[in-house]
């Protein structure tokens, strides 16, 4: 059975790196973020590691454990959300103290989703795809985003309704802010690779192809037996996004997904938009999705909103979806089905 965690109002954040943290020069970036969830009624609890970086990390991989396995056990912190992702997550799961792993949420997306994909692979723990907390420092923020709290407060056995975006941000401008944090100016457009309606549903997994492929043959990434333990068998929906692959390497990638039985018992697959794709000799993003939905014999939606091209909806590890798209426009139901 999933375990569902559940956000109250007022709760306690806690801001933990266990991949990256903030460089000094940009330390406003950390306080504005953690000044907005204080205004929306939020309490904040920054550990350490938060506000440091150094050698492609927060700090060395024992350090960055423990502050993580300290606010997992502390009970006056409901839920965490790192700053933002990183590069080298992987090097802490080894020493996460799985036995004392507490039902709250962890949000996150980028180096973060290993650390998702992994906690509820071996725990049977829900966790949240999306958001960062740096991107949470706007005014406001876009109605897509927006909806991590609503997500993040359902219920076990109720459902949550996610529509595609109306526009995304086609690139970042760091020189421009703006009080949305966002620049969203270009038209959202979920794609088929049928090019017809399609409608998926099954048991959510997923993350940034770029570091949840290595979890494949460790003690971290075994999804039959999660299938076995904690989803009465049911089929897998996988959600994948792209941050740094060129084309090759993303088809290498998900044909190592596929040898090591990942896509065995699917019911579909999504993939995210990305800036990243870049082909190799004109093998392009659409040929590696249209080879993959001839092997599997399954449907394919990319160009969604979740990953690297913000904005992005919230997605829930181990809930039950129900996605539909048409005419470039989409729908995700998600409901907390134990």
């Amino acid at each position: 059975m999933i375990k569902y965690p559940s956000l109250h109002s007022g709760a306690t954040i806690g801001v933990t790196a266990p991949s990256s943290g903030v460089p000094v020069e940009l330390h406003e970036l950390l306080r504005q973020a953690s000044s907005r969830m204080e205004a929306k009624g939020y309490s904040i609890v920054c550990g350490e590691t938060a506000w440091m970086q150094d050698k492609a990390k927060s700090a060395p991989a024992r350090v960055r454990a423990a502050e993580f396995n300290e606010m997992m056990c502390d009970e006056r912190i409901d839920l965490i959300i790192p700053p933002w992702g990183g590069e080298l997550l992987l090097e802490i799961l080894e020493l996460i103290d799985l036995d004392n792993v507490q039902n709250k949420w962890i949000l996150g997306y980028s180096d973060i989703s290993v650390l998702l994909l992994a906690l509820t692979l071996k725990t049977g723990i829900a966790t949240a795809h999306g958001v960062n907390l740096v991107d949470l420092r706007g005014e406001y923020s876009d109605e897509t985003t927006a909806m991590w709290e609503k997500v993040l407060s359902t219920k076990l056995g109720e459902s949550v309704l996610q529509h595609s975006s109306p526009y995304y941000q086609k690139e970042w401008q760091h020189s421009n802010p703006s009080p949305c944090v966002y620049h969203l100016t270009e038209p959202t457009s979920w794609k088929t690779v049928s090019g017809e309606k399609v409608k998926l549903e099954g048991r959510l997994l997923g993350g940034c192809v770029d570091v949840i492929r290595h979890l494949i043959g460790t003690p971290f990434g075994d999804v039959r037996q999660f299938q076995k333990s904690y989803i009465h068998d049911e089929p897998i929906l996988w959600y994948l996004e792209n941050c740094e692959l060129n084309t090759a390497d993303l088809r290498r990638s998900l044909v190592h997904m596929k040898l090591a039985g990942w896509f065995e018992s699917c019911s579909g697959i999504m993939f995210g938009r990305s800036s990243a794709n870049r082909p190799v000799d004109n093998y392009t993003a659409l040929d590696v999705y249209q080879e993959l939905a001839e092997e599997l014999g399954l449907a394919i939606i990319y160009d969604m909103d979740f990953g690297h091209v913000p904005p992005q909806i919230t997605l829930i590890n181990g809930a039950y979806a129900e996605v539909e798209t048409a005419d470039g426009k989409g729908s995700i139901r998600q409901t907390f089905k134990d």
